[in-house]
């Protein structure tokens, strides 16, 4: 029965033979794309397709021969770490979903030791990223502190994540590091997790690995003749001597001011971004600082919080009071004149009525009442809120053209965003693509603009309740043909909700080919 599954599938691995259409796992899983090797633990990183929930998978397959007790002990150690991790749940890593060892999902014929399957990250290789240029510092700061969150939280849980290899990793569409493929090697330790995290900053902010074992698509990171690791700043001049200290002190074992736990980068993280912003700001300012590097004030800044409150709110009760005062005694100067007639003021000649005006009536009329009030309608919309991030929303595998999916939010209609092209018009191919919108808070969504779209593109208005929902978790909320420099989607109530998805259900067809644009995506609220 399984042999029968197997062939309909694809073509079964024999012999450790691993090629794309290849199937293992008891048939289940049928390989799509290889994304990397790690050597140390002869660990093959896959993209897959699970055949029985029609869904993409990772695939950590460890390639050896089951006859050797040496590596079939390491692959069931790196396996036992895994399934602990199961439990485990942190958006800078990907969740295991199932481990597979020999006769348990696993045969002896495959020439595998083990598979962890865990869901697939979409995204970006680390390697690619790096590829041309390295990372802007604050950029690269910012991504690694939220990888060392993870890591601090799988520390707390008494867990080694085992991510001392870039190509495990993977930038998701709203531009975070995830572990993408898990599995630590056998030996792994804690420290081994936060050498990682310097290596990972170094690698952004140089374009070189500063570990062992390194794939031999990125150059190693050069040594000083004593042995000591060259810092970022050597090799790129602009990064901050902050975070180029930061990296090798958390690689480097020897020497002072070493940083042995997560908690601790995870704090000097923080402190080197925060610098790194405000160096920003202030040459954004336009203030030039002494020759010693400091920026000259007349006053060191407070920097109690509550003392500030305090004083802003005084400063506006007096303000206010002034106000006050002014426009009091303003209007006590205007009756003056106007009213006492021993006013030693120049004689005003105001001509009188030829009849006494009637006294004015003081009591106004009652509103008249109406019976048969007009049914409510769409609530009127108040100014654009944008969203704090715009990432590409694929249920079906990976999205198209993740990079370019913040130009739909950046203000400029001229910045656009592609679908791919397709041979065939949704949903023969796919059910749809979109763009899911998230808020830092949520909104109450009144109408959504969508400017530079293609002629003929049909799309839904869809909330959801994450950033990658199951399509069917979602609820449409409204829909529209593009057609013009922009069209509305205008909801008969107000929709409250963090996310929302432009759900494209129809491309745009030109030559016998579908593919769809747009340019700017506005989000109102309700009044």
């Amino acid at each position: 029965m399984n042999e029968k599954r197997s062939e309909q599938v694809g073509v079964r691995s024999r012999g450790g033979s691993l090629a794309p259409g290849s199937v293992v796992g008891d048939g289940r899983y049928r390989l799509l794309a290889q994304f990397g090797i790690d050597e140390r633990a002869g660990a093959h990183l896959w993209r897959a397709r699970d055949g029985q929930l029609r869904r993409d998978v990772a695939l950590t397959m460890l390639v050896g021969d089951p006859a050797d007790a040496e590596s079939a002990r390491a692959a069931r150690r790196t396996l036992e770490r895994a399934a602990h991790a199961a439990k485990f749940s942190h958006d800078g890593v990907a969740r295991v979903l199932d481990v597979l060892s020999l006769g348990s999902g696993i045969t002896s014929g495959e020439g595998l030791l083990g598979v962890v399957v865990t869901e697939w990250t979409k995204g970006t290789d680390l390697i690619d990223l790096v590829a041309e240029h390295p990372v802007a510092p604050l950029t690269a700061a910012r991504m690694v502190q939220r990888l060392a969150e993870a890591v601090e939280r799988a520390h707390h849980s008494g867990l080694v994540l085992g991510l001392d290899h870039p190509q495990r990793l993977r930038l998701t569409a709203d531009g975070t590091l995830r572990l993408a493929f898990p599995g630590p090697l056998p030996d792994a330790t804690l420290r081994d997790d936060v050498k990682a995290i310097g290596a990972v900053l170094y690698l952004l902010l140089t374009g070189r690995w500063a570990l062992p074992g390194g794939p031999a698509a990125i150059p190693a990171a050069p040594h000083a003749p004593n042995g000591r690791l060259v810092p970022p700043r050597s090799l790129v001049p602009s990064v901050p001597a902050e975070l180029s200290s930061l990296a090798v002190r958390t690689i480097e074992d020897g020497g002072h001011g070493g940083i042995r736990t997560s908690a601790a980068i995870l704090q000097a993280l923080g402190l080197a971004a925060e610098a790194e912003e405000r160096t920003q700001l202030i040459n954004a300012a336009g203030v030039k600082p002494d020759d010693d590097g400091t920026v000259w004030t007349t006053k060191k800044p407070i920097k109690d919080r509550a003392r500030r409150r305090k004083l802003a709110l005084g400063v506006t009760v007096l303000v206010v009071a002034a106000v006050g005062i002014l426009a009091w005694l303003g209007m006590m100067a205007i009756s003056f004149f106007q009213d006492n007639p021993n006013s030693s003021g120049p004689a005003i000649n105001v001509a009188q009525p030829t009849a006494t005006a009637a006294p004015p009536n003081t009591q106004a009329a009652p509103p008249p009442v109406n019976n048969n009030p007009p049914p409510p309608g769409p609530a009127q919309p108040g100014a654009p809120v944008k969203p704090s991030s715009a990432a590409v929303y694929n249920p079906d595998g990976d999205g198209d053209n993740t990079s370019r999916a913040k130009n739909l939010i950046d203000g400029d209609p001229g910045t656009t965003w592609r679908t791919d092209q397709y041979n065939q018009q949704f949903p023969t191919i796919k059910q749809g693509v979109g763009i899911v919108a998230s808020f830092d808070d949520p909104v109450n969504l009144s109408k959504v603009t969508i400017a530079g779209g293609s002629p003929g593109t049909v799309v839904e208005l869809r909330s959801a309740d994450s950033k990658n929902p199951d399509l069917n978790s979602t609820h449409v909320l409204g829909s529209a043909t593009l057609n013009g420099p922009s069209t509305d989607i205008t909801l008969p109530q107000p929709q409250q909700g963090q996310y929302f998805i432009i759900w494209i259900t129809q491309l745009t067809s030109t030559g016998g080919k579908y593919q769809s644009q747009i340019g700017e995506l506005t989000f109102l609220p309700a009044q």
